[in-house]
């Protein structure tokens, strides 16, 4: 049960993350959303962006994703 408390306090933190990434987010949820018909990898670029803000954030307030 200590791992489901543990992955519960992460999944807390992805507000925070988020909000730290807001601009990456921004950039991915408009390319995501600018077509109906989004392809495989079509928005790889902004997706990889907002992966990196988040890992980098996570990595400052020492905790995992």
């Amino acid at each position: 049960m200590e791992s489901v408390k543990k992955a519960n306090a992460r999944l807390r933190n992805y507000p925070l993350l988020m909000g730290k990434c807001a601009e990456a987010a921004t950039k991915y949820a408009a390319c995501v959303t600018k077509d109906f018909n989004v392809g495989h990898k079509s928005c790889q670029s902004e997706f990889d962006a907002l992966k990196v803000c988040l890992e980098r954030v996570a990595k400052n307030l020492k905790t995992r994703l």
